[in-house]
């Protein structure tokens, strides 16, 4: 007898094994240079749990960083990055919001509105250089047919 499958399972699994094959480009040390560079002056006076706030920190770069990578295939078609950033326009808005509201929560930052949007400005900027990051990775990966 014959297994049956589903589109849907196969198309889960042929994602998680991209997903596996992109974690490979990125290293830890990239990351929490990244969180130094970005959050560091900011994290070390405000709170006592920056562990915890870069582990989190983490998390959202890798999501990022995999978004971009999934769209990365629009890019090796010819689009250009702008208009495939726009198509992943709500779920990079969410990843931002997402660690906003994490660290703020963390850090009790909500507080001071300006301090509140300056932090605001840098996770927009943190989310979107893991996107660009994976986007550029990922459409190599295409280019040298090892998606």
């Amino acid at each position: 007898m014959n297994v049956i499958t589903t589109f849907k399972e196969k198309k889960v699994q042929k994602q998680l094994s991209y997903e596996r094959k992109m974690l490979r480009e990125i290293s830890l040390e990239d990351l929490k240079n990244n969180i130094n560079h970005n959050f560091g002056s900011y994290l070390r006076s405000k709170t006592l749990f920056v562990s915890s706030i870069e582990e989190g920190c983490m998390d959202i770069a890798i999501e990022a960083f995999l978004l971009g990578a999934r769209y990365s295939r629009f890019g090796y078609y010819g689009e250009s990055v702008e208009s495939v950033k726009q198509r992943s326009y709500y779920d990079e808005k969410y990843l931002i919001d997402n660690l906003y509201d994490f660290i703020t929560y963390w850090t009790h930052a909500g507080d001071y509105d300006m301090v509140s949007e300056g932090l605001y400005y840098t996770c927009e900027h943190y989310v979107g250089t893991w996107w660009n990051e994976g986007f550029i990775k990922g459409e190599k990966r295409y280019r040298l047919k090892l998606h």
